[in-house]
């Protein structure tokens, strides 16, 4: 796997000093903000959060991302730990395709049936980036701020150990308890 890193620099943040790294693989790049303390830390915490343009950028009631995305960095800032900014919209269907789905669910699809409507699994994201970032930055033990029963399992595959999980629970609204639903009762996300 050829992945090209760049140099690590200062991010200040409305959240607090980080610093950042990027990762690309392929055409795509995915980046990291460490705490400023992160490299002292012997068990950081880490969360890895996938990217959602109309969540995180642009405030999407439909899901939660930006309200995880806002208490992880929060939580990093103040504890210390790892943000991996996971590149793969939409469960890795690509932008315009998840836009597709949203047109399902509006016609009264779940999140799973859009995708799986459209041609795709009910989640195509591969993590072979995160294995690489986990390997480069040598962690062996984290506390790992997730939902996501996928995502412990590809973390304990690595054979790195979870010390910890710290639930990343956000607010529910109208707009995103199907949303939220579909992930518990589907997904068997930890809600």
């Amino acid at each position: 796997m050829n992945i090209e890193k760049s140099n690590i620099a200062n991010l200040p943040t409305k959240y607090g000093a980080f610093k950042i790294k990027v990762y690309k693989q392929d055409n795509q790049e995915h980046l990291i903000m460490m705490s400023d303390n992160f490299e002292s830390l012997k068990t950081p915490y880490v969360r890895i959060h996938s990217e959602c343009l109309t969540g995180d950028t642009f405030g999407s009631l439909k899901c939660d991302c930006q309200n995880q995305l806002d208490l992880a960095l929060k939580f990093i800032a103040k504890e210390g730990g790892l943000l991996i900014y996971h590149r793969q919209e939409g469960r890795n269907i690509g932008l315009l395709n998840k836009i597709n789905a949203y047109c399902l669910q509006d016609q009264g699809l779940n999140t799973i049936e859009a995708n799986l409507k459209l041609g795709f699994k009910k989640d195509d994201r591969e993590y072979s980036v995160v294995a690489e970032i986990f390997k480069d930055l040598k962690l062996k033990n984290i506390k790992f701020i997730t939902n996501s029963p996928e995502k412990i399992k590809f973390i304990e595959d690595l054979g790195i150990n979870i010390i910890e999980r710290i639930p990343a629970i956000t607010q529910i609204n109208e707009h995103n308890k199907n949303y939220l639903d579909t992930k518990k009762n589907k997904m068997g996300h930890l809600l």
